[in-house]
């Protein structure tokens, strides 16, 4: 071996030294405190990948080079010391582990089963701080952010590769996962469901143009459905409540004095897949099957108004109310207002405070019989009876989800605001930014890892995943010990 325990303990030494010098020699006491704060950082890097050096040292020292048996009983002598590299948030070091081997019967290195290393080079700990960045921002930035401030060099290829590979056990990590316990629950069961297009790569024909023509491009949209499931506490309110907080009107002395807290959103779970929206919903109705149970008093499903997905929503929830979010349905009259009055003109506003009273009321019949009265009176425009007609068939279409006074007297949710932030935030903010094409697979699998981020599922996930890979790669239970880490934030 190219180290000694003895020779690299001697080197910390010098090396802590050296730092106690860095602060308190004559330099220091005319340093900044950044000065100070980055020197000390760059050093503690250093002393890290030593101790860490010395752990892999020592437990070499250690370890048995008495030949062993294999699973199938034969044995195998020792051979030599073989090295592997390890890619650390410290920076690369050696290993040198034992290699046992006996021509045509095989070979072990059972160190690397003890220290449950990868198949790859880089470490557990430097692998998920890059993917939980890579989750959120684009990798080229992720591989700048661990060069500028580790030194580590990690290409944008090594990211992507990290993040298929990683990513692979989220399915079987949420199968076993146990449902919320029935007290942490509220009453009412949420599952929502939309769409969000992810741009794709296309496989180039043999002869690419040189130049695209107008309206062509070189990728095209796949749908990633996201659904989200949630329970929520009850919270009536009448629809005079719901319109002076949506429009944000000034209180009178008719303003209903039925003030309410938002109840916030218990143990949400949020999920998305390009595999289509059969795929998405039966995974869906499989989750919340494990949170069923005497405690959940209410069911609703909230959607959108495309109709596809109202099918099989209630295919697959036949147990569940259906209902058509409010906040959509409201911007179809806003585009009715703007159609005949204008933008400007203030007229509208409280023109569209009628019509929503009467959506909140449950009176949509009535406002579609207006809708079409207004369609046959002059002067109306032919762009205005486009769009009179293109709201008045929706609210028709959607008529059997919109009873919202009864939602809201019952408590429940009338607004998808849970599943709208997710597509803008889980899908948009990190698979549509200018110039970002996806493979299938290279998609699916970062929503997969970002799920497991937004679900708070982090840590006990990469456990898991451990595990997992000790199994597959091993063949042995997954080592077994008192949490290192908490021991030393205990010490």
């Amino acid at each position: 071996m190219t180290f000694n325990s003895q020779q690299i303990i001697q080197e910390i030494h010098e090396e802590f030294e050296q730092m106690l010098d860095f602060v308190t020699n004559d330099a220091a006491y005319q340093a900044t405190a950044d000065q100070i704060e980055r020197g000390l950082f760059t050093r503690l890097l250093n002393l890290g990948r030593q101790l860490l050096q010395l752990f892999f040292i020592l437990r070499s020292e250690h370890s048995s080079r008495e030949s062993v048996t294999t699973a199938e009983g034969a044995r195998l002598p020792y051979h030599q010391d073989r090295k592997r590299d390890y890619f650390s948030i410290f920076g690369k070091i050696p290993i040198w582990r034992p290699y046992f081997y006996q021509v045509h019967i095989g070979s072990a290195l059972p160190l690397d089963a003890e220290l449950s290393l990868g198949a790859d080079s880089y470490s557990d700990m430097l692998r998920e701080m890059a993917e939980y960045l890579d989750v959120y921002g684009v990798y080229h930035k992720v591989a700048d952010v661990l060069e500028r401030f580790f030194g580590l060099h990690l290409s944008t290829r090594t990211l992507q590769e990290q993040v298929l590979t990683d990513a692979e056990d989220v399915s079987a990590y949420y199968e076993q996962k146990p449902a919320p316990e029935p007290k942490a629950e509220a009453e009412v069961l949420v599952v929502q469901a939309d769409g969000k297009g992810v741009p794709i790569i296309v496989e180039p024909p043999e002869q690419q143009p040189v130049r695209l023509g107008k309206g062509q491009k070189r990728g095209h949209k796949k749908e990633a459905l996201v659904t989200t499931a949630y329970s929520i506490a009850t919270a009536p309110r009448t629809a005079e409540a719901v319109l002076h907080s949506y429009y944000n009107l000034q209180a009178t002395n008719e303003t209903p004095s039925d003030e309410y807290q938002h109840p916030a959103p218990q143990n949400k779970h949020v999920w998305a897949t390009l595999d289509g929206k059969d795929t998405a919903l039966e995974r869906l109705a499989l989750h919340i099957q494990h949170r069923e149970g005497s405690h959940i008093q209410h069911r609703v499903a909230l959607c959108d108004g495309c109709a596809a997905l109202q099918t099989r929503i209630t295919s697959h929830f036949p147990d569940y109310s259906q209902i058509l979010d409010f906040i959509h349905a409201n911007e179809y009259l806003w585009d009715v207002a703007n159609a005949l009055l204008g933008e400007d003109d203030p007229k509208r506003l409280p023109w569209m405070i009628q019509r929503t009273r009467q959506l909140l009321s449950s009176e949509t019949e009535s406002l579609i019989e207006e809708l079409r009265t207004l369609m046959a009176l002059p002067p109306t425009s032919a762009t205005q009876r486009v769009q009179l007609k293109k709201t008045a068939n929706y609210f028709e279409r959607n008529l059997a989800y919109m009873d919202y006074a009864t939602y809201l007297a019952r408590g429940w949710p009338i607004a998808s605001g849970v599943i709208e932030g997710a597509c803008r935030h889980f899908v948009k903010d990190r698979c549509e930014l200018s110039g970002m094409r996806w493979s299938l697979t290279g998609a699916e699998r970062l929503l997969h890892l970002r799920a497991v981020a937004e679900n708070d599922d982090w840590e006990a996930y990469h456990a898991f995943r451990k595990r997992k890979r000790h199994e597959r790669l091993y063949h042995l239970p997954y080592p077994a010990s008192e949490s290192l880490e908490g021991l030393a934030l205990a010490a």
